[in-house]
C-alpha cells in the first residue's frame, strides 16, 4: 500500500472546508493548520482570476523530516503515511527546517511538532481522512496509489499532474491536477501580514519564538526590496496586479533564533581550541607548557558545555533533552552531533587526567583523538544545514570546508588571547616562537577563509530560493552586516596581524575575529529562514 493525495483544483471552490474538518478532527489549536488554502490572483482587472491551492504534508517517500528527526518521532509507515509522536518530540524544529513545503507546525497545546498524518486513526478503520469526505466538490482524492483499481491511481494514468519542488528529491505523494506555478512556487507570490479581507496577527504564542521579525519582512514589496539592495522593486518585477498573494495561513517566522547562532558560534570556539594548538603541538610546531593546556583545556570545556546549554535553550521541550541520547534515530546529524559532543567532553576529561599525571600512558592518543573530534564537531553542522532541505542556501558543498576553517581561525585567535591571560597570570603563556606559529596560522586562516566565502558567493545556486538568501546577505537587509562587520571583520585582522605590531594588536585581532565572528553566523542561520516556503 502507497497512500498519496491529489487536489484537482479543476474543481477546487476555496471553501475552506478541508481547512474545518481537519482542525475539527484533530482539534488543531488557533493560528496554526494542518492544510489550508492559499488564493494567488492573476491577472489584471478586468482579465483577472483566482486561483485555489491546498496545501499540505505531502508524506514523502523520501521525507526529510524523518531523515532529521533526531529522536525518531516522525517516521514513514507501511502503507507511505508519514505519521508522528509527540510523546518522543523534543521540538527541536529540525523537522520545520527540513520540509521544503513548510507542512509542520509546533503545537501551542504541546509544544511539539505536528503534521497533517492522513488522518492515519480514520485510515485503519476503513475510512477516508476527514478533509476527502468533506469536501463539496470531491477535489481532493485520497487513496492507495499501488491499487489500479483505485480512482488516485486512475487519475495518475490519465491525467498530467505537477507536485512542488520536484528537485529536492523527496518523491512527494501530494499532486496537483491543474496545479498552477505561481501558486506552487512561494517567491512567484510572495506573502503577506495583510490581506484585502483578512489580518494576520504575530507573535501571539502560534507560531515560532521569532515570528514578529518574519511578519515584517516578508510582505510582498518588503521582499522584492530586500532582494533588490533594499530599493523599490523595479516595475516589472512587483507581484500585483499581475501574480499576487490574496489569502493565505499565517507565516511561522524564524525557526533558529540565536540560540542556534550562539551555539555555532561556542561550539566553532570550542572545537578551534582542540584543533589548531592540539595538531600544532603534536607536530612539533608548538610547544605547550602544562599550565597552558590547562587553560585550553578550561576554555574548550566552558564553551562545550555553553553550546550544551545554548541547544537545549532551543528546545520547546528541553527537559526531553537526553531523548537525543537515549532514543536515538541515527540517520539525524543532530543526534550524530550529540554523540560527538559528548564523546569529546570525555576525552577532555581524559586529557585533563593526563596533563594532572593521572593517565599512565595513553596521553599522545588522547591528543589525537581531541583533534579528530574537534574536527568532527567543526563540522558535523554542516551536515545537520544538508539535511535541512527547506533551506536551499545551506545546501552548499563548501560549508563543511568552511565551518572547520572557520572553527581553526577561531580557535587561534582564542588561543592568543588565552595563552596571554596565562602568561599574565603567571602559569606560562605563548613563548616567542608559540606566538609567531599561532598568529601564522590565524593569518592562514583567515585568507583562506575569504577565499571559502568568494567561492560560497560564486557558486550558481542550484535553486532560486538559495540565490534569493545570497543576494539578501549580499544587497539586501544583512548587507551592511556582510560587507562591514564579516568581510571588513577579516580584513582587519589581517591588517593588523600583517603589521608586525606588539601585544595589543595581536589581542585585537583576535578580538575582532571572535566578535565578528558571531555576526557571521548570525547572517548565515537567519538570512535563509526569511524566504517563504508555503
Amino acid at each position: 500500500m502507497n497512500y498519496g493525495f491529489i487536489i484537482d483544483n479543476r474543481k477546487c471552490i476555496g471553501c475552506h472546508a478541508c481547512t474545518v474538518a481537519c482542525k475539527s478532527e484533530h482539534d488543531v489549536a488557533v493560528g496554526v493548520n494542518r492544510t489550508w488554502v492559499k488564493y494567488i490572483e492573476k491577472g489584471e482587472y478586468p482579465n483577472t482570476r483566482r486561483i485555489f491551492s491546498v496545501t499540505r504534508c505531502n508524506h514523502c517517500d523520501n521525507a526529510p523530516c524523518v531523515a532529521i528527526c533526531p529522536v525518531a518521532a516522525l517516521y514513514t509507515r507501511k502503507d507511505g503515511i508519514v505519521d508522528f509522536d509527540n510523546q518522543r518530540c523534543i521540538g527541536c524544529k529540525s523537522c520545520m527546517q527540513a520540509c521544503p513545503y513548510d507542512a509542520l507546525y509546533i503545537d501551542p497545546k504541546t509544544e511539539t511538532a505536528a503534521k497533517c498524518n492522513y488522518c492515519a486513526h480514520r485510515v485503519d478503520t476503513g475510512m477516508e481522512p476527514a478533509c476527502v469526505v468533506v469536501c463539496p466538490e470531491q477535489a481532493i482524492i485520497s487513496g492507495d496509489m499501488d491499487n489500479p483499481a483505485a480512482k488516485i491511481s486512475q487519475l495518475l494514468s490519465r491525467q498530467q499532474v505537477t507536485v512542488r519542488k520536484p528537485e529536492k528529491g523527496t518523491k512527494p505523494k501530494l499532486f496537483y491536477i491543474g496545479g498552477d506555478e505561481a501558486a506552487l512556487t512561494p517567491t512567484q507570490a510572495p506573502p503577506g501580514s495583510s490581506y484585502l479581507w483578512a489580518e494576520q496577527s504575530q507573535g501571539v504564542g502560534h507560531f515560532a519564538k521569532y515570528a514578529q521579525e518574519k511578519a515584517s519582512t516578508t510582505n510582498p514589496e518588503r521582499l522584492l526590496a530586500l532582494l533588490n539592495g533594499g530599493r523599490p522593486a523595479p516595475k516589472g518585477d512587483s507581484p500585483g496586479p499581475r501574480v499576487r498573494r490574496a489569502y493565505d495561513a499565517p507565516q511561522k517566522g524564524v525557526l533558529w533564533g540565536w540560540e542556534v547562532s550562539g551555539y555555532l558560534w561556542t561550539k566553532s570556539i570550542a572545537a578551534g581550541l582542540l584543533i589548531s594548538p592540539l595538531l600544532l603541538s603534536l607536530l612539533g610546531r608548538l610547544s605547550l607548557t602544562p599550565a597552558l593546556e590547562l587553560s585550553v583545556l578550561g576554555v574548550s570545556m566552558l564553551m562545550l558545555v555553553a553550546t550544551a546549554l545554548l541547544l537545549v535553550k532551543d528546545l520547546d521541550q528541553p527537559q526531553r533533552f537526553l531523548y537525543v541520547m537515549l532514543r536515538p534515530q541515527w540517520n539525524s546529524w543532530l543526534m550524530r552531533g550529540g554523540y560527538i559532543m559528548a564523546v569529546t567532553g570525555g576525552l577532555l576529561t581524559l586529557w585533563g587526567v593526563d596533563i594532572l599525571g593521572g593517565l599512565p600512558a595513553g596521553g599522545e592518543v588522547v591528543r589525537w583523538g581531541l583533534v579528530v573530534f574537534g574536527v568532527l564537531a567543526a563540522t558535523y553542522t554542516a551536515f545537520l544545514f544538508a539535511q535541512a532541505k527547506g533551506r536551499d542556501f545551506w545546501q552548499s558543498p563548501a560549508l563543511p570546508f568552511h565551518m572547520l576553517v572557520q572553527s581553526v581561525m577561531m580557535g587561534s585567535a582564542a588561543v592568543l588571547i588565552v595563552g596571554h591571560c596565562a602568561g599574565l597570570a603567571g602559569w606560562g603563556g605563548l613563548d616567542s616562537v608559540g606566538v609567531q606559529m599561532v598568529t601564522q596560522t590565524l593569518s592562514v586562516a583567515i585568507g583562506v577563509h575569504l577565499a571559502l566565502l568568494l567561492v560560497e558567493f560564486s557558486l550558481t545556486h542550484s535553486s532560486g530560493d538559495g540565490a534569493l538568501a545570497a543576494h539578501m546577505i549580499l544587497a539586501g537587509r544583512f548587507a551592511p552586516h556582510f560587507w562591514g562587520a564579516v568581510i571588513g571583520g577579516n580584513l582587519l585582522p589581517l591588517g593588523l596581524l600583517s603589521m608586525g605590531g606588539g601585544v595589543s594588536s595581536l589581542l585585537a585581532a583576535a578580538g575582532l575575529v571572535l566578535m565578528f565572528g558571531l555576526v557571521l553566523e548570525h547572517i548565515w542561520v537567519r538570512a535563509p529562514q526569511l524566504i517563504p516556503l508555503k
